[in-house]
């Protein structure tokens, strides 16, 4: 065999071996809850090196069965999150189409904010030395689901490279061939992200409302769902942010028309 052919199919005996390693952990997880997540442990890491006094910062996480969170919090993660959880096969194609639009209506928008705010030449023919602004970068929408979420947080990094999309569709797949429904759901409520170290449902519900994730009323469920986009930008503007309670309204009168497992 050639150097090229060994090499290429030890690299196609890699990637098999790196499948059957998340698929066993995944399998596992029918019984097991996972201890952490890659992203938790990557958060834990850069609080390490950047904090000038790491031990005074605390991790909040605490298991809590499906069971014992409100049906308030799980109905308005659905609401703002994925309305059509229990329904899609873990990716909904429509709402990738939808954010693939919005996305490129805003880069269009900021090509033409950025032609508009270069500087002009004066009458002489020389470029204006008037200083501009540097254009915003385009913000950008994702269409993920839940399932999507969970798959990334439980194994992959942020980076955004068609070679991590590609491996999370093959997560996706198997977290919804091996796991119900209401199990997903469960681990994504007890390990997605509502704070500086602030992970899980009753985390958040302590670190907001200093009580229960069985006891969040449909109010106090629809602010925690719609942090979940930007949790740490919104928790240092969690008492005073109007869009924040503006959009919890929203989502709050959307509650009573989703399923939840």
């Amino acid at each position: 065999m050639t150097f090229v052919f060994r090499f290429i199919l030890a690299l196609v005996v890699a990637l098999l071996a790196l499948q059957l390693f998340f698929f066993v952990r995944i399998v596992q997880m029918r019984w097991i809850a996972p201890e952490s997540t890659t992203f938790e442990r990557s958060n834990i890491y850069q609080i390490a090196i950047t904090k000038p006094e790491p031990w005074t910062w605390h991790w909040r996480q605490t298991w809590t069965p499906y069971e014992r969170i409100s049906v308030h919090l799980k109905r308005a993660i659905i609401a703002s999150e994925d309305a059509t959880f229990t329904d899609h096969d873990g990716v909904d194609w429509d709402a990738i189409e939808k954010a693939w639009e919005k996305n490129q209506r805003a880069e269009k928008s900021a090509e033409k904010m950025a032609e508009k705010n270069k500087p002009k030449a004066s009458l002489l023919g020389k470029k204006s030395t008037e200083s501009t602004k540097p254009a915003k970068p385009p913000k950008t929408v994702g269409g993920s689901t839940i399932t999507q979420q969970l798959a990334k947080n439980l194994f992959l990094s942020g980076e955004r490279t068609y070679l991590r999309k590609a491996q999370e569709y093959v997560l996706v797949v198997m977290l919804e061939a091996v796991l119900s429904k209401e199990r997903i759901y469960e681990i994504y409520l007890n390990h997605v992200e509502w704070g500086e170290g602030v992970f899980g449902a009753q985390a958040a519900a302590q670190r907001y409302f200093r009580h229960s994730a069985a006891n969040l009323s449909a109010s106090e469920a629809s602010l925690l769902a719609v942090m979940l986009p930007r949790p740490k930008y919104f928790e240092r503007r969690f008492a005073s942010s109007g869009y924040l309670q503006s959009r919890a309204a929203t989502i709050q009168a959307r509650m009573g028309g989703v399923d939840i497992p």
